[in-house]
């Protein structure tokens, strides 16, 4: 056998190795895991724009969209929320179905300012704000990007945020990103599967 065929079967050795190990890793990880779905949607508590508390356990009971952003957005979060209203309304307004919009800028996003930007969204919208803890482990919890940018001159801030819209199924599971770049009938008609 020549060197450079035992290299060969060395290297071809050392890959199976590895094929072996990383299977036996992902299986060991559960069914869940295995299929390559992700860890969405793990437990969080925060304030809802009521003062009530709002957590993981309330998504069960009706499918939700969850969204990170806030009040002092440009563009992407006021025309994602009337998106997500268009939708809604095209389900109808008997719909058992709700959406989350969670600040990234508590320092600003108080339970008031954020009930006063919701109202002009539709009503199944609950808004949510915490610490910066309970912020920070709500967005680790779905896997969600926020940044603060440093100040401009007037003192003003912008946060850079995922612009995700996480869909979740009745029991609280993650079922995908919703795309909401498309007619609102087409949302609803997604959506309705759900129900």
């Amino acid at each position: 056998m020549t060197a450079a065929t035992r290299s060969l079967l060395l290297i071809l050795g050392l890959f199976g190795l590895g094929l072996v190990i990383s299977g036996a890793y992902v299986l060991s990880r559960g069914p869940e895991r295995a299929a390559g779905a992700a860890a969405i949607g793990a437990p969080f508590d925060l304030a809802t724009t009521q003062g009530a508390r709002f957590s993981d356990a309330g998504l069960k009971g009706e499918p939700h969209l969850v969204f990170f952003g806030y009040t002092h957005c440009p563009d992407v979060c006021p025309t994602t929320l009337a998106q997500i209203s268009s939708a809604f309304a095209a389900l109808g307004k008997d719909a058992k179905i709700g959406a989350l919009f969670v600040t990234v800028d508590p320092e600003r996003d108080t339970p008031e300012a954020l009930k006063d930007y919701l109202s002009s969204f539709d009503p199944r919208i609950v808004g949510l704000t915490g610490t910066d803890g309970e912020i920070r482990a709500a967005a680790r919890a779905f896997r969600a990007y926020y940044r603060k940018n440093p100040p401009d001159a007037s003192g003003g801030y912008a946060m850079d945020h995922t612009g995700v819209v996480y869909l979740m199924d009745r029991e609280g599971r993650f079922i995908g990103a919703l795309n909401l770049e498309r007619p609102a009938a087409d949302v609803a008609k997604e959506l309705s599967a759900y129900l």
